[in-house]
């Protein structure tokens, strides 16, 4: 991306601040912001049928956050976004965002490999619940984003891994006693 479309682009992203336990958005509503993070962490979740929150994601300092589907399909969310602290970042509204993709194919172009890597992101994680342990899941959970062990509660962890409160600190004692 040149320095000139940059810089027309960031001109269009207003600052943001989310304080811990805010919601970025609430399941039913329609994902309207599209927000690049630049401190703090966030959490995807969805309820199951039983009440119970399932974190499906987590996000960190340098990272995009919205929720694709009601975003750009313009449905209602089946996810919340919850700040799991104090947050702060960049936003641009669905509106904007469109209107800057259909102007500069540049940009578009640079949304498009966002979207992508956001995808094959999700692919490995779902393979990855399928296909290894949740002591690997865990481990890999530690290398990739060990900051999130530090802002997020142990059962949100639990949770993400697909695994049970008790699981995950089964796997924590056998693992520190290695």
């Amino acid at each position: 991306m040149s320095v000139k479309m940059a810089s027309e682009v960031s001109e269009r992203f207003y600052p943001l601040q989310i304080k811990r336990g805010d919601f970025l958005l609430k399941e039913g509503a329609i994902s309207n912001e599209y927000v690049f993070l630049t401190e703090g962490y966030m959490r995807s979740f969805a309820t199951d049928p039983d009440g119970n929150d399932i974190t499906t994601s987590f996000h960190g300092p340098q990272q995009v956050v919205f929720e694709i589907t009601s975003f750009f399909h313009r449905v209602p969310s089946r996810e919340n976004i919850q700040a799991l602290t104090h947050c702060a970042g960049i936003a641009i509204t669905y509106a904007t965002l469109n209107e800057l993709f259909h102007a500069l194919p540049e940009f578009r172009e640079f949304g498009r490999s966002i979207l992508v890597r956001g995808f094959s992101n999700l692919k490995s994680r779902m393979l990855s619940t399928i296909t290894e342990t949740a002591e690997t899941r865990y481990l890999q959970l530690l290398q990739s984003s060990p900051d999130i062990f530090q802002h997020a509660p142990l059962r949100t962890i639990a949770s993400y891994l697909g695994i049970t409160d008790t699981s995950l600190s089964r796997i924590r004692k056998e693992i520190s006693g290695k």
